[in-house]
This record gives structure tokens, C-alpha cells and sequence, in this order.
């Protein structure tokens, strides 16, 4: 099956808990989107044999994803940018680069309640391709990660659930490029679009995430 083909570069972004499904998303949608998957996970795992998940570390990664999330924009080329977008200024800081090259932005937000996003990642397996990278958690530091996301408020972003199947939430992602201008109308009609999806957790405190990657960027 032919993949989707924007009318402009897009730069979408995604945010949720650790356990709703980011990175198993972002690799499908890879896979059904004409854009690079650029993932965090995978970058700082071909960086450093052993990560920290340090400050310093961070900085380095986060650096590298923007440099490269920048220069596929300027090529025209849509981006998967796959780290989680928790903070507001950092979302703030991925706008603004899109806008100075004329590319638009969108938000994913993964849902999904914090005791199933947690039992996810007790059944991560690292001989799995979208396990390889995955960063670890205790249930103290996983509570202390989403204590410090940041929902989105006066932005702009869709809602599709972290529990539904990809078919369903690349409906979601599709209608959404099409309202945006984003995709014409013979892509958006090439798989089933269904109505946006509702806030399924709406008295959470945030938002979610999971899986990996086969398609992506490699560090060599």
C-alpha cells in the first residue's frame, strides 16, 4: 500500500505517558506517512553505550532531534518527532522552528490512565525491536516523570486513545492533516476516516506512551 503524501512538510509531534504507545505509534505511522521517524530513544542508544538519561545526555539528544527534525523540514520531507513533548516550552520551542520554515505542526496526545501505561512497560522485552531503545522505569520514577508533564491547554492538538488500534488512531491522524491543509482530499479519503475522537480521560492528571522502532533514523 502506497504511503500518505503531504502537500507540506508536517512536524508532529506527541505527548503521553511513558507506557501509552508514542514510539509504537510514531513507527506505524512511519510506515503509512511519507515522513522521517526521528526517535529519541533509538538516537541516544546509538550514542552512548551505556545511557545515563542524564541533564547532559538529554541536552545532546534533544539537540540532535531538533538539527535533524530542522533539516528534513527545510527538505520538505514531514517529521515523526519521536520523544515526548512534555513540556510546554519544548512545544513552544518545536513551533517556532517549524514556523520559520513554513512547515505545520501537530500534536498527538496519546491517552491512557497511569496504571495500564505502567503495566506496559512491565512487559517491555528488549529482543524486541520496538523494546530495543525503550528507556527504564521504577514506579517511583515513573511517578515523579508524569507528576512534571505539562498537559496542553491553549494549543492546539487531537486525542486519540493509547488502548484503540493503529487503523483507528491513523484515522484520527488523517482527518487532522486533511483539516490542516496538510494532505488533499484523495489522501485523506485513500484509508477510513472516522470522527475525532473525544478526551477519553479527562479528570487525569496527563497524558501517555509505549513501543519502538524498525524505520528510523541510524547514528553511524
Amino acid at each position: 500500500m502506497s504511503k500518505v503524501i503531504s502537500t507540506k512538510p508536517v512536524l508532529i509531534m506527541l505527548y503521553g505517558y511513558p507506557g501509552s504507545g508514542k514510539t509504537h505509534f510514531a513507527r506505524q505511522l512511519s510506515e503509512t506517512l511519507q515522513a522521517a521517524h526521528v526517535h529519541g530513544d533509538r538516537i541516544r542508544g546509538e550514542l552512548f553505550d551505556k545511557p545515563q538519561y542524564d541533564t547532559h545526555e538529554n541536552e545532546i539528544v534533544n539537540h540532535l532531534m531538533i538539527y535533524m527534525a530542522e533539516e528534513f523540514l527545510k527538505a520538505g520531507v514531514s517529521v515523526i518527532f519521536d520523544a515526548n513533548s512534555d513540556r510546554v516550552s519544548h512545544r513552544r520551542e518545536m513551533r517556532n522552528v517549524a514556523r520559520k520554515i513554513k512547515a505545520e505542526t501537530l500534536l498527538v496526545w496519546l491517552q491512557i490512565d497511569s496504571a495500564s501505561a505502567y503495566a506496559r512497560l512491565g512487559r517491555r522485552d528488549k529482543r524486541k525491536t520496538d523494546d530495543k531503545y525503550s528507556t527504564p522505569y521504577t514506579p517511583d520514577t515513573f511517578e515523579k516523570y508524569i507528576q512534571k508533564m505539562q498537559n496542553p491547554k491553549n494549543e492546539e492538538y487531537i486525542v486519540v486513545s493509547g488502548k484503540h488500534t493503529f487503523n483507528t488512531q491513523r484515522s484520527a491522524v488523517v482527518k487532522k492533516l486533511y483539516e490542516i491543509g496538510a494532505i488533499a482530499i484523495e489522501e485523506a479519503n485513500s484509508g477510513v476516516v472516522k470522527p475525532g475522537l473525544v478526551n477519553l480521560i479527562p479528570n487525569q492528571l496527563r497524558g501517555g506512551r509505549v513501543d519502538n522502532s524498525r524505520r528510523n533514523i541510524l547514528i553511524r
